[in-house]
């Protein structure tokens, strides 16, 4: 049996005419850059997000660069990041000029608030925690500590469109909120796309701003900004999608069911661990093993795809040695990274492919 990692084909095929209605009306209206698909996308998905504002970008990692700009990080500054997210978190502070600085992860693989605590310096200005595989991290301790040391709290969504903590969403704990709409994300565009949530007028518009050349008002240039403006095609494609989220990750998290009831007493299969009070949207199904490579080969050798999310904790990667920092120095993130293996995860996946790949587990066990 073939069980794809992602299926971007049947999302595809289960949204085909609504899908390409939408790239017609793009083309008839020729409205490519920004726009109004864009903005119907900014309106729609700002309340699902628990903000009052969206500002629709070209990535997630000009989400994240931007917002930061926009709160006024820069030279000399340091932000607290965890060492277990993908690049683009660190990437987007080193573009601003400032310096991350890298917390070890916690049982559920998120930013463990004891070491931001330890992390604080006298240049820290604020602290991005990553929703990581779709898992909300510990806000109540983040922002306690944020507000305490008097730093802001800039939340990377990427993985977690639509989970929530304590029944709030994810996104509208801090100063904003960063989107990823990579096509393989739980809400993905047909290309790249990004955004920032926020309850922060000022904020809102200081990003709108930035990411249209400093620009309010055409030709006339308030700052210096970039060219990050959504596409009017990948507005116009959320917006079809976004009217499937709620049901799609409702079938992720019956396929998460799926894999911790079929998985569970396992030797040496650490299952993902759920915060309490978080309801996650399983973007990743994360398992550990301390066979990993053995595991990932022996699946796909029965057609079984996988992933691994990340084999480099940020701290240890080569854009990061002149940090200096030593090994053992965040153990989870280093331990861990020879460990993980990402299971398929998709709202396509079926209830026999989560059994094959489960039973598949058991005979390498």
């Amino acid at each position: 049996m073939q069980v794809d990692f992602i299926d971007l084909k049947g999302q595809y095929r289960e949204i085909r005419k609504e899908a390409n209605h939408a790239l017609k009306s793009v083309l008839e209206e020729c409205a490519f850059a920004g726009g109004g698909f864009v903005k119907a996308f900014e309106e729609e998905f700002a309340p699902l997000s628990g903000a009052k504002y969206c500002a629709a970008v070209n990535s997630g990692t000009s989400a994240l660069y931007l917002a930061l700009l926009a709160l006024g990080i820069g030279p000399g500054d340091e932000v607290i990041i965890p060492a277990n997210t993908f690049f683009a978190t660190p990437e987007a502070v080193s573009l601003c000029g400032a310096t991350p600085v890298f917390v070890d992860c916690n049982e559920y693989y998120n930013i463990d608030p004891s070491g931001i605590e330890k992390a604080v310096g006298p240049r820290t200005k604020g602290i991005i925690p990553v929703h990581l595989y779709g898992q909300p991290a510990d806000m109540d301790s983040i922002l306690e500590i944020a507000g305490r040391r008097n730093l802001f709290v800039l939340e990377d969504c990427s993985q977690a469109h639509l989970a929530s903590y304590r029944g709030k969403p994810v996104g509208s704990f801090g100063s904003a909120g960063c989107y990823s709409f990579y096509p393989s994300k739980n809400l993905g565009a047909f290309g790249e796309g990004g955004a920032v949530v926020t309850n922060d007028e000022a904020l809102y518009r200081k990003i709108q701003a930035l990411k249209d050349h400093g620009s309010f008002t055409r030709y006339h240039h308030e700052r210096i900004g970039t060219n990050s403006r959504m596409e009017g095609f990948q507005g116009a494609i959320l917006s079809v999608k976004l009217k499937h989220l709620k049901d799609w990750t409702e079938r992720r998290r019956r396929a998460a069911e799926l894999y911790r009831l079929h998985l569970s007493g396992l030797r040496e299969i650490i299952l993902p661990k759920t915060l309490p009070g978080a309801e996650p949207v399983y973007h990743l199904f994360v398992i550990r093993n301390p066979k990993r490579e053995e595991l990932k080969g022996y699946l796909e050798s029965r057609g079984i795809g996988t992933g691994i999310h990340y084999p480099i904790p940020c701290h240890k990667q080569k854009a990061y040695a002149h940090l200096n920092y030593p090994a053992g120095s965040l153990i989870n993130s280093e331990t861990w990274a020879s460990q993980i293996l990402s299971l398929p995860m998709n709202e396509q996946i079926t209830k026999e492919q989560i059994l094959y790949v489960c039973n598949s587990i058991r005979n390498f066990q």
